[in-house]
């Protein structure tokens, strides 16, 4: 059976993902490349949620939610205007970065995971801030979330030095951090 993701694209179906990709805002940090999901990025997606990795994200997910939420994260540039950002560090995908609203969240969401390679490099801190900055300066929003799993106490001491603060009330079980613009 063939996947979406494997399936053939013609010329003309590549020529009008790029040029839809080219409205995505691309961000350049001193190590990273901020920029629209490909297809080949899918890859890097099912490592990072049909793995053990996703553990603290409700997975690992199955091949086909995996996608789903690749898609989903990919289409909410068409229809919000924000979604999620493929890293790339010396042309590599690391992983990604995103601002995103599913149903039931408080606020956009302010959302980072990468490939067990990438971590303890401080590339997670450099793409979410560059992430948080383009939605507070570019897209005019004054908050945003971050949803982590209490377990997972990586994520939450990269949303503290972030300068997030956190919420007493969990949401589902997840602490949710709330970063706010700041006066300049």
């Amino acid at each position: 059976m063939i996947q979406p993701w494997t399936a053939p694209v013609t010329p003309a179906q590549a020529a009008l993902g790029a040029a839809i990709a080219g409205a995505v805002p691309r961000i350049d940090t001193a190590r990273l490349r901020l920029r629209a999901p490909v297809l080949a990025d899918f890859a890097v997606w099912r490592a990072i949620f049909c793995s053990d990795r996703a553990r603290f994200m409700d997975g690992p997910y199955a091949e086909d939610a995996a996608w789903d939420q690749f898609c989903l994260y990919a289409a909410s540039w068409m229809l919000r205007g924000h979604g999620a950002w493929a890293v790339e560090v010396e042309g590599e995908t690391a992983g990604f970065v995103l601002i995103g609203m599913e149903p039931g969240d408080r606020d956009h969401e302010l959302g980072f995971f990468f490939l067990e390679a990438h971590e303890g490099k401080g590339l997670a801190a450099e793409a979410a801030r560059a992430a948080r900055d383009h939605a507070f300066a570019a897209m005019g929003l004054a908050t945003l979330v971050s949803y982590t799993d209490p377990a997972n106490a990586r994520a939450g001491r990269l949303c503290a030095r972030l300068g997030a603060t956190p919420d007493p009330v969990a949401l589902d079980g997840a602490q949710v951090w709330h970063h706010h613009r700041r006066a300049s």
